[in-house]
């Protein structure tokens, strides 16, 4: 096999490696949600949101704008990363780059022309335009549920008060899912920037990846303990 033919077979295993290991993370949160990281915190959001709205006093208002505050500004600051980036990237790209990156490194396999150059560099832009739409998207539940979650529950006696928690709690899980896609964006730019030199680490980087990520989304210890733990986590 040539140097250049190994783009076309390492590079789409490395995407179905990531690719597939979502897809599993997905089914695995919608069946065992009380076993993955997102799927526990998505029980406390719940959980948080209805001692926010139960308390008659309102004396949590102010608690519950200042955490969602801090989540804006955490994906502002996501957002505002991932924009000044893709700005970057796209000068590399109008720039160009004559002999392509490191044409005469022995190191570097793999396509490395000019057109091989343009198509790594917009693999990067995608990653981080995604990265910024979503964080945009998640500054946009945030906001919304910073007004709803501040609405007392005994205002909904009429219109049901399990719905209105349910449709806040839906709310702020979107905006949180939404940040989580928006880091996994910037997850996933990391072995498309070492694609720059090459698929061998562009592949080997994937498969690290999806190890790092197994242990960093699955969380046995809370199905162990106490899986349902309402009682134990306001």
């Amino acid at each position: 096999m040539k140097r250049e033919e190994l783009d076309y077979v390492l590079v789409p295993l490395g995407l179905a490696l990531m690719v597939g290991y979502h897809a599993w993370l997905l089914v695995r949160i919608r069946r065992r949600p009380e076993t993955t990281v997102i799927g526990v915190n998505a029980i406390n959001r719940r959980i948080w949101v209805r001692h926010i709205m139960e308390e008659p006093s309102g004396k949590h208002a102010v608690l519950a704008v200042q955490t969602i505050r801090n989540n804006i500004m955490a994906s502002t600051l996501l957002a505002s990363t991932a924009i000044t980036l893709s700005s970057l990237i796209a000068v590399l790209m109008s720039g160009g780059s004559g002999g392509g990156l490191l044409p005469d490194a022995p190191l570097v396999v793999g396509a490395t022309g000019e057109a091989a150059l343009s198509a790594k560099f917009f693999a990067i832009l995608v990653c981080f335009l995604v990265a910024f739409l979503l964080n945009v998207q998640s500054i946009r539940y945030y906001s919304h549920t910073s007004t709803l979650v501040n609405v007392p529950l005994h205002a909904h006696r009429r219109r049901r008060p399990g719905f209105a928690v349910d449709y806040v709690t839906g709310t702020l899980n979107r905006g949180s899912y939404f940040w989580s896609l928006g880091v996994r964006a910037f997850y996933f730019s990391c072995p498309v920037f070492l694609w720059l030199f090459g698929p061998i680490p562009m592949f080997a980087a994937c498969a690290a990846m999806v190890c790092v990520l197994y242990f960093l989304d699955i969380c046995d210890d809370w199905e162990d303990g106490d899986g349902d733990g309402d009682d134990e986590h306001p």
